[in-house]
């Protein structure tokens, strides 16, 4: 392999044909564009950061691994989107047949010796962003993938649809939706843990 810089401002499709070609630095820019978007997708579908971020490295070594087999660079998201889409759906089933991921094993420290080494108000945000992502995790996937790619990335509406192959009218109906249904359980959730905490 070639170790050349890549032109950040090549297009997909150029950086696909030179990293083909045995320039490494090229697929490193591919990676870049799209490391962020290939989490987010992994993190939709399987609802766990930590998980999603090995699922988004196996993504992106399976790309590189396969470049040859894409028929057409120019799709080199939509393309790397299912590879990740098939990624999360392996690590899935193995869950569901009783396979036990390593990052699945217990960690040496207990829960408690956590809690002793962080402040109170730590501890707070991450119930709140746990909460949050509880929430989120209960969505459709079409509004869960496109609310995460959205903020993940912070991705233009357009950019999204390429992604997805939906139009740019659908992807504005589904954060529109997602946003709705959101604020909905969020709303509910608030006001039962609220009425949870009045006294009787």
């Amino acid at each position: 392999m070639t170790q050349v810089v890549a032109d950040s401002s090549a297009d997909d499709a150029e950086l696909v044909r030179e990293a083909r070609s045995g320039t490494t630095a090229a697929y490193t820019e591919l990676v870049q564009r799209w490391s962020a978007r290939v989490l987010a997708v992994c993190h939709a579908r399987v609802r766990r950061r930590d998980i999603a971020e090995e699922l988004a490295q196996e993504t992106l070594l399976r790309g590189y691994q396969s470049l040859a087999t894409l028929e057409s660079p120019e799709r080199f998201g939509p393309w790397l989107r299912g590879i990740a889409q098939r990624v999360c759906l392996d690590w899935l089933k193995a869950k569901q047949t009783g396979q036990v991921a390593f990052t699945e094993l217990p960690l040496d420290q207990q829960p408690s010796d956590f809690l002793a080494n962080h402040p109170d108000s730590a501890v707070e945000r991450a119930d709140e962003l746990q909460h949050l992502m509880s929430v989120v995790g209960q969505l459709p996937d079409e509004y869960r993938e496109v609310l995460m790619l959205y903020y993940y990335q912070d991705a233009t509406y357009r950019d999204l649809a390429e992604l997805l192959g939906v139009s740019v009218a659908t992807i504005n109906a589904r954060l529109t939706k997602a946003r709705a249904l959101l604020r909905e359980r969020l709303i509910t959730r608030v006001s039962i843990d609220n009425s949870n905490e009045e006294p009787s």
